[in-house]
C-alpha cells in the first residue's frame, strides 16, 4: 500500500480498500484465508491495531469473515471502489474520550455538589448489575456516569462533546462492531475504575480526578487491545496445531 500523503482517508480504510482491491483482482479467492494480522501489518507498514479495524470494516461489507481459532476468510468478491466511511473505531473514540473525559473530571472535581455525587454512587450500583447483561445495549449506567460528570462542569459544550462521543459508540458500525466483539469475550465497563474516579471527585481533588479518568480509559484501550487480539492468538495456535499435524504425517510416510 502506497502512503502517499495525498490519501486523506483513515489507515485502516487504505487498508480495507487494498485488501478489498486483492480480493477483486483475485489474489485473495473465495474461501481463502488471508494473511495473519502481523503480515498484513508488516506489508501495509501499519499498526496491528489498525488491521483488526480494517478486517472489522472488511466483515462489515460482507467481504470476509473470521473463524475462531483459524482466521480471517474471504466470502465475496465485490467491485472494488473506496472503502465506505465507516465513521471512528473505538480505539480512536476511545483516545478521544481520554482526552476530554480526563479535563472534564478534573473540572467537576471543583465544582460537583453533594447531591451529584450521591446520584453517581446510585449509577455505580445500577453499573454492577449491568455488567451481567451479555450487550454493550446494556451499558446505559456507564454512559450515565460519565455523563453526569460532565454535567457537574457546568458547562453546556463540555456535555455536548462527552454525550456526543458516547453516542459515536452506537452511530458508528465500526466502533459497535468492535465494542461488540470486545463484549462478547468478557470485556465489561471497570467497577474498580470508576469506584477510583468517584472517590477523587469526593474529596474535590482536580489532580487526582484527572489521572484517575485517564487510567480508566487507558485501561479500556488497554482491554480493546486484549479482546482483539484473542482472536488473533486463537489463529496462531491454529497455525501451529496444522503445522504440528503435517510434520507428524510427512514424519510418517
Amino acid at each position: 500500500m502506497t502512503t502517499s500523503t495525498a490519501d486523506t482517508r483513515k489507515l485502516y480504510q487504505q487498508v480495507a480498500t487494498s485488501v478489498a482491491a486483492g480480493i477483486a483482482a483475485g489474489r485473495y479467492t473465495v474461501g481463502a484465508r488471508l494473511p495473519s494480522e502481523r503480515d498484513l501489518a508488516e506489508e501495509f507498514g501499519v499498526s496491528r491495531p489498525t488491521v483488526r479495524e480494517a478486517m472489522i470494516a472488511l466483515e462489515i461489507r460482507g467481504l470476509v469473515e473470521a473463524r475462531p481459532g483459524s482466521g480471517i476468510y474471504v466470502t465475496e468478491v465485490q467491485a472494488t471502489g473506496p472503502a465506505p466511511e465507516l465513521d471512528i473505531g473505538a480505539f480512536e473514540l476511545t483516545e478521544a474520550r481520554r482526552l476530554f473525559e480526563g479535563e472534564a473530571c478534573a473540572l467537576a472535581a471543583s465544582a460537583i455538589t453533594d447531591e451529584e455525587l450521591a446520584e453517581l454512587e446510585v449509577v455505580l450500583a445500577q453499573m454492577v448489575g449491568e455488567n451481567t447483561l451479555a450487550t454493550a445495549i446494556g451499558e446505559h449506567a456507564d454512559r450515565r456516569f460519565h455523563t453526569l460528570i460532565a454535567q457537574a462542569t457546568r458547562n453546556s459544550a463540555i456535555v455536548m462533546v462527552v454525550e456526543n462521543l458516547w453516542d459515536l459508540r452506537y452511530r458508528s458500525p465500526l466502533c459497535a462492531a468492535m465494542l461488540a466483539k470486545a463484549r462478547q469475550v468478557g470485556v465489561r465497563p471497570l467497577i474498580e475504575d470508576h469506584r477510583e474516579i468517584l472517590d477523587a471527585l469526593a474529596k474535590r481533588d482536580p489532580k487526582a480526578a484527572r489521572a484517575a479518568m485517564h487510567s480508566h480509559l487507558g485501561r479500556v484501550i488497554d482491554g480493546l487491545l486484549t479482546a482483539t487480539e484473542m482472536d488473533a492468538l486463537a489463529r496462531t495456535r491454529s497455525d501451529v496445531e496444522a503445522r504440528r499435524q503435517e510434520l507428524a504425517r510427512r514424519s510418517a510416510i
